[in-house]
């Protein structure tokens, strides 16, 4: 599993473009970190603070500026945010397939979930249990599971369903979901002016996507 973020800025009164950031780094995972050439690198380290190599130049104006990125990369399943198993298992006519998620980061929240699952071409899957809502997607021949929300109180679930084919019919699974925090765990917590340290009143916005989620 590798897990890549950005955190972008965006100044939009120039009385405001000489600031200063606090961030509370809160992850415990080991996530790579690194801040932007222009941003104070030392500070940041020391300070867990956002601010420019040169005090007296403005962050840019009206534009989206990366400031901090970070990385993460792991082999273990237990730190990936959700979990899937697909167990095909062959009958006379087919197979019987049993598809389950499990939330493995109960601390956050999935919206949209949607699980794809490919099938043989010319069958059509016949469903015997669902948590959440399905649909069968005859021109792209595949079943789409949805689940708008899963967290703490709702973190695992499962599917099953029978259709003709052979168990290597069912994958890649595909998953997909959103989530509005972050896998991690860093938050912008104030902003100030550099010279006096003046409060500067701010919004954050935090966005958690799949961009390829796959079970082979």
């Amino acid at each position: 599993m590798e897990v890549h973020g950005l955190v972008t800025l965006r100044v939009t009164d120039e009385k405001y473009g000489r600031i200063k950031i606090a961030v509370n780094n809160r992850d415990q995972r080991g996530i790579q970190v690194q801040t932007h050439p222009n941003v104070d690198k030392k500070r940041f380290a020391s300070e867990s603070c956002i601010a420019l190599k040169n005090p007296d130049k403005s962050f840019p104006m009206k534009t989206d500026v990366g400031v901090l990125k970070w990385r993460f990369q792991t082999q273990d399943e237990s730190c990936m945010p959700l979990s899937i198993n697909c167990w095909p298992s062959e009958t006379s006519s087919g197979c019987d397939v049993n598809i389950e998620y499990t939330l493995e980061q109960e601390d956050m929240e999935l919206n949209d979930v949607v699980i794809t699952i490919p099938l043989p071409h010319g069958q059509s899957p016949v469903v015997s249990d669902c948590d959440g809502e399905y649909n069968f997607d005859r021109a792209k021949t595949q079943l789409e599971w949805s689940i708008p929300v899963i967290d703490s109180g709702n973190k695992t679930g499962s599917m099953e369903f029978s259709i003709g084919g052979h168990p290597d019919d069912f994958f890649p699974v595909h998953v997909s979901f959103v989530s509005k925090k972050s896998f991690c765990d860093i938050e912008l917590i104030d902003v100030q002016m550099v010279d006096d340290g003046t409060p500067v009143k701010f919004s954050s916005q935090v966005l958690f996507f799949v961009d390829n989620y796959e079970i082979v």
